[in-house]
């Protein structure tokens, strides 16, 4: 299967336009080798593949990255089904069968090139939201903010930012992942802005007006407490002081923000709550919470959260039930217990659909693509952040991650 060049090969940055990753041309090279195979053979049949989870050292794994895979399966004669965006799932049933996130069937020459990309949308959106919903967990009923894009590529900032959002924060600071996700960008303002105007002149030039929150950067040159209280001084109905303070300057964070906590209050300033940002990750965005801090802006370790290692198999050719070693044969649907939240893998023709609690299961495989035709409206990222939320909710390992952290 030759690629046919559909960019400039000058590109001044090291990515693949929509165009190259629709064509097949980010593919692994051997799925073009077996292609060749096949057709030199003659083969022409259909298979049933599922993604599955390979292994996680996630408490939980929270599901996105679908809708790309629609997108990029639009028009393919295939069928899809998937376990909807913003599901919470394990990476087994409770009888120790892999849970498939997505069932695909077709004739396997149609979409077999698109099995490196298919994995790599689900990958590692689904890490990052995991991630992302784990900081929700430490954060509790606080807010907290994505910072994290200027870490990674920028070209696949847009994903980070709305793998984040579903994954329960409440903003995203980048432009086009908010536009995509449709809420306003969040931002405060660079230390640079503070250098070069100090920081008097940044906090009243650049939180004036009606904007809200109110937002002083406070740790460019002074003592964090004593710069939290002159902001107050001097800002209007200032709502939060943010602290970012170097690793290097910041000894036991939650020991700083304890100190700023106190003397805001003592100074008559109970009204104005402290942002922390600054290498956060789950662990430290609950210690800062029991410390005083309100609200979080959590960067690198949502941006660059592991991947969710997916696998995705042949588990049925045409209508005979087939997989390799180690995988469970035949077409699967996916049933969780509304009651008690179990999860369960049942072949195609398997019945009862009775939790062992005795609940009637709800089937969470959703018909998604037919013969290539997106069947309903996608749900868009806040809708889908929703869902995230009541199933975080509703979960028993919250409590046990919540004990942990």
């Amino acid at each position: 299967m030759k690629s046919e060049t559909l960019r400039n090969s000058n590109s001044i940055f090291n990515i693949a336009e929509a165009e190259d990753i629709k064509s097949g041309r980010t593919a692994d090279v051997y799925f073009e080798n077996a292609l060749k195979t096949l057709e030199e053979y003659g083969f022409d049949g259909s298979v049933t593949m599922e993604v599955t989870v390979s292994g996680s050292t996630y408490p939980w794994i929270l599901i996105s990255g679908i809708q790309e895979v629609i997108h990029l399966l639009e028009g393919r004669r295939v069928n899809v089904e998937a376990v909807p965006e913003g599901t919470i799932i394990e990476a087994r049933d409770i009888e120790g069968v892999p849970v498939p996130v997505m069932t695909i069937t077709g004739k396997y020459r149609d979409f077999a090139i698109f099995e490196t990309a298919i994995l790599g949308f689900i990958c590692q959106s689904t890490g990052i939201s995991t991630y992302s919903s784990m900081v929700r967990v430490a954060a509790g009923d606080l807010p907290f903010f994505s910072f994290g894009i200027r870490r990674m590529h920028p070209a696949i900032s847009p994903m980070i930012d709305r793998a984040t959002y579903i994954g329960g924060a409440d903003g995203v600071s980048g432009i086009m992942g908010a536009e995509i996700i449709g809420i306003e960008p969040t931002g405060t303002m660079p230390h640079a802005v503070s250098i070069i105007l100090g920081d008097d002149n940044a906090w009243k030039l650049g939180l004036s007006g009606n904007k809200r929150p109110k937002v002083a950067l406070i740790d460019t040159f002074e003592d964090e407490k004593f710069a939290a209280v002159h902001a107050a001084r001097i800002v209007k109905d200032l709502d939060f002081v943010r602290l970012d303070t170097p690793s290097s300057r910041r000894g036991d964070f939650s020991n700083i923000v304890r100190e700023v906590r106190w003397e805001l209050d003592i100074n008559g300033f109970r009204n104005v709550k402290i942002m922390v940002s600054g290498g956060l990750d789950h662990n430290s965005v609950l210690k800062l919470r029991k410390a005083g801090a309100a609200a979080f802006g959590v960067g690198t370790s949502i941006a660059s959260a592991k991947p969710v290692d997916f696998a995705m198999d042949i588990v049925e050719m045409d209508t005979r039930s087939l997989s390799k070693r180690g995988k469970f044969s035949g077409r699967k649907k996916v049933y969780r217990c509304p009651k008690c939240r179990n999860i369960y893998v049942k072949h195609n023709s398997d019945s009862p659909l009775i939790c062992a609690c005795g609940t009637e299961l709800e089937c969470l495989s959703t018909s998604m693509l037919v013969e290539g035709k997106i069947l309903n409206i996608y749900p868009n990222p806040k809708d889908i952040r929703d869902r995230t939320l009541v199933e975080i909710h509703s979960r028993p390992q919250r409590l046990r991650l919540e004990q942990e952290l």
